[in-house]
């Protein structure tokens, strides 16, 4: 192993970490619709655990309203029934075989525990990436040891991947920063 090696790996990880952390940024929801709000959600089908996807049609009706279309007739009630328990605070609606779940208006006090949320995830990203980093200065300080690359080699390494960390970082907290506006936004 190089330390070309080392931060191409450590780039790749930290890539993932940043993937991660936009996954759970977009659960975290803001006074619009989003469609992607139920991807958490797992409904009963036939004794398994499965997530709403995979049984039915969700889409947007508006801006503030989401529809979940189910591909069976039996499985209606049991989304809706899955939606009302989740913890997402939503309250969906049967019309035939169409369920509309409406986004209720967030208050002050929510936005701002959303806000929090928000930023408790952003600091979790920011660890993982540290970590990245301290398993990549691990690893050159052991080629090191090996003899395998020089102490400038070594230095150089450690280098660029801080820089490499500076710059997700920087990219998680525009991250944040971002999502924070959106919640905010009224």
């Amino acid at each position: 192993m190089s330390t070309a090696d080392i931060k191409k790996t450590a780039e790749a990880k930290m890539a993932k970490s940043v993937e991660a952390f936009k996954n759970e940024l977009q659960k975290i929801r803001t006074g619009r619709a989003h469609p992607g709000i139920l991807d958490q959600v797992s409904v009963d089908y036939y004794g398994s655990l499965v997530p709403i996807s995979q049984v039915a049609n969700v889409s947007l009706l508006d801006a503030r309203t989401i529809s979940v279309q189910p591909w069976e007739k039996g499985m209606g009630a049991k989304i809706e029934k899955a939606i009302r328990e989740s913890d997402l605070g939503l309250n969906p609606s049967t019309q035939g075989d169409l369920i509309r779940v409406p986004m209720p208006p967030l208050s002050e006090e929510r936005r701002r525990d959303l806000t929090k949320v928000a930023r408790n995830a952003g600091e979790d990203a920011k660890v993982a990436v540290r970590n990245v980093r301290r398993e990549a200065n691990e690893q050159a300080k052991k080629l090191l040891k090996d003899k395998a690359i020089t102490e400038d080699d070594e230095r150089r390494s450690g280098d660029e991947v801080q820089k490499l960390t500076d710059r997700i970082i920087a990219e998680i907290d525009k991250l944040v920063s971002s999502k924070e506006q959106e919640i905010l936004a009224i």
